[in-house]
């Protein structure tokens, strides 16, 4: 028998620290009995996204597989004019992951585009894709030929237009959302009408689009800026929660980091006092790339670990330990940009049908990052939610989205709560919601709209003041108000 790697003794103390963890101290839930559960009923007839709490009826449901020529253009035509004459909604979709029913039609046609097309053009460092090309496809496309996406969302599940339509962003450094890297596009608008839009043509329809939410039309086909791949080697660097925007700001302007990324501990005896910045630097060696990987065996186990934190204290500061000393003890070794986002987002997937996973997000400048500390310190604690993972991104800013969350650079601090599925949990997370964002508002920091409709009208107007003027623009464009969704429904229709 060989020699034992180093490798292979630290993954397995890992794991089996994790599982004597998780044996030894339990979780500490809040019970359930005697308490109703708010489970989605599937079937015909209805929607749910990725809260599994955003259950909605629709009339119908298709898939469109067509190429993004005349017979897409015509089906969809079809669609928007039975809708109109009957009254109803329309809303384009891929994987519906976002979370409070943005990408859902009440009572109407919804549509999701299914079509892998994806045609690059080297001379010109661009792709362009079908609508509904998955990122799994365009990195599937791309990476045979040396390159990779610019900006793509942190996981490869969802559609290309649909990131644009949400103003996703993603952790290449040191760019904006993804839709600053898109070209151009063609979009069937309400009326029918085919248009070709970009930052020289139809350039405010461009701008509406961009984190729009499928309110202004269907995009049909992108033209998306590409890079080269590359083989990068991963950093790891422990600090002070309030030392962290300094040294995430030093990495990326120094030109040598493509891909960054940070953490904050969430047990709560020490929440978010510690902090850990992982940056990629190119591997001197860039020969032979390998082809894009998918999860390794570190992703799957940090899975498990991640699950085992719930409701479990010790487990939270173990997983700490796991990411601030095992990871960089582990190193990983090279990776390519395309292997490091070719990630699903069921790794993390909930295993327990009584919880669900809730996003939230907050854009802050990085001299109100200790606000943003006070803010998170004086709030979340008081919730019983599980929280379970923040991810802090950098964000450059964004003049062209009418609906822009980082009018300056901003960090980005992604959240992830585990919540159960109950109307007193439920109550308990819009109650913690509406507290954070009043402290957000406070020091000019923004939220993010794709998740649970719980911020009121008035926090949503004082986080985007353009939001009136995207309604009205919107009621001129579509005065028949056929492309609708949750967020018009419960938000900007009321403006």
């Amino acid at each position: 028998m060989g020699a034992i790697s180093r490798r292979a003794l630290l993954l397995g103390a890992g794991g089996a620290a994790g599982w004597y963890g998780a044996r030894r101290f339990g979780s500490h839930l809040p019970v359930l009995d005697g308490v109703w559960l708010t489970h989605p009923t599937p079937g015909e007839g209805v929607l749910n996204d990725a809260s599994g709490l955003s259950q909605t009826p629709i009339h119908r449901h298709i898939t469109l597989s067509q190429d993004s020529g005349e017979t897409l253009i015509a089906a969809i035509r079809a669609e928007i004019r039975e809708a109109a004459a009957e009254g109803r909604p329309v809303n384009i979709g891929a994987a519906r992951h976002s979370m409070g029913g943005q990408a859902i039609p009440r009572e109407g046609h919804a549509i999701t585009f299914d079509n892998d097309m994806v045609e690059p053009d080297t001379a010109n460092g661009t792709y362009r894709t079908h609508a509904g090309a998955r990122w799994s496809q365009i990195i599937a496309a791309l990476d045979p030929i040396g390159y990779s996406p610019k900006v793509m969302q942190s996981n490869h599940d969802f559609g290309v237009a649909a990131t644009f339509c949400v103003n996703a962003h993603g952790w290449p450094v040191p760019w904006g959302p993804m839709g600053s890297t898109v070209r151009s596009f063609s979009m069937v608008l309400p009326s029918g009408d085919l248009v070709t839009c970009s930052r020289t043509e139809n350039a405010d329809l461009f701008g509406m689009t961009m984190g729009g939410y499928g309110l202004t039309g269907a995009i049909i086909d992108m033209e998306v800026e590409m890079v080269p791949n590359q083989r990068l080697v991963p950093s790891f660097e422990t600090m002070q929660a309030g030392d962290f925007p300094a040294a995430f700001d030093g990495a990326i302007r120094s030109g040598e980091v493509p891909m960054a990324y940070g953490r904050l501990n969430v047990d709560r005896d020490r929440f978010f006092e510690d902090a850990l910045l992982v940056s990629y630097r190119p591997d001197p060696d860039q020969s032979d790339l390998p082809a894009a990987e998918g999860s390794g065996i570190m992703s799957h186990l940090a899975s498990y670990i991640y699950r085992w934190q719930l409701g479990n204290e010790p487990m939270k500061r173990l997983r700490w330990w796991t990411e601030t000393v095992v990871g960089p003890a582990l190193g990983d070794g090279p990776a390519t940009r395309n292997s490091l986002m070719n990630e699903p987002v069921q790794t993390l997937d909930d295993r327990n049908p009584t919880r669900t996973d809730i996003l939230h997000e907050y854009f802050v400048a990085p001299d109100r990052f200790d606000d943003f500390l006070t803010a998170c310190w004086d709030v979340i604690p008081g919730s019983y939610q599980e929280f379970l993972n923040v991810t802090l991104r950098h964000v450059a800013r964004d003049d062209e989205s009418w609906l822009s969350y980082a009018p300056v650079d901003r960090i980005a601090a992604v959240m992830s709560f585990s919540q159960e599925m109950t109307e007193r949990a439920e109550a308990d997370m819009a109650r913690m919601t509406r507290d954070l964002i009043d402290r957000m508002i406070e020091f000019g920091a923004s939220y993010y709209l794709p998740y649970r409709p719980h911020p009121t009208v008035d926090q949503l107007v004082a986080t985007y003041p353009r939001a009136p003027e995207f309604a009205a623009a919107k009621r001129e464009l579509d005065p028949g108000l056929i492309f609708r969704n949750n967020l018009w429904d419960s938000y900007l229709g009321a403006l």
